[in-house]
């Protein structure tokens, strides 16, 4: 996974958008970061719950670990891009989007993907 297949994706979803945050860039929907890239762009952070944290560093130890600290606790995840495989990082950007983005917003995504839209 690359830092521009990792910016791709995170802008595919509905109302995604790329701004900056503390001088590297971050995605977000409608204002909120749901995911970063960090200096370098060598890795990424995704906020996730705690719960699709645990299932991805199960899955994929070698590429997500837990943010350090207090952040890393609530869910904050590191993905090592190097090392992830796409499908991982698309799973895990969906979730990080869906816990962020409005619940009309991401009802209306799930249908369209339900129904093949």
């Amino acid at each position: 996974m690359t830092a521009d297949e990792y910016r791709k994706i995170a802008l595919s979803f509905p109302e995604a958008s790329e701004d900056s945050h503390m001088d590297h860039p971050d995605f977000r929907v409608r204002g909120k970061i749901f995911a970063t890239l960090g200096p370098g762009e060598e890795w990424g952070a995704l906020k996730l719950t705690p719960e699709q944290q645990e299932f991805l560093i199960r899955a994929a130890a070698n590429a997500f670990k837990p943010a350090s600290g207090a952040w890393g606790k609530r869910g904050s995840t590191i993905v090592t891009l190097s090392e992830a495989k796409d499908d991982d990082v698309r799973h895990a950007l969906t979730e990080a989007w869906r816990n962020t983005a409005p619940k009309q917003m991401v009802k209306q995504f799930d249908e369209k993907k339900l129904f093949g839209m």
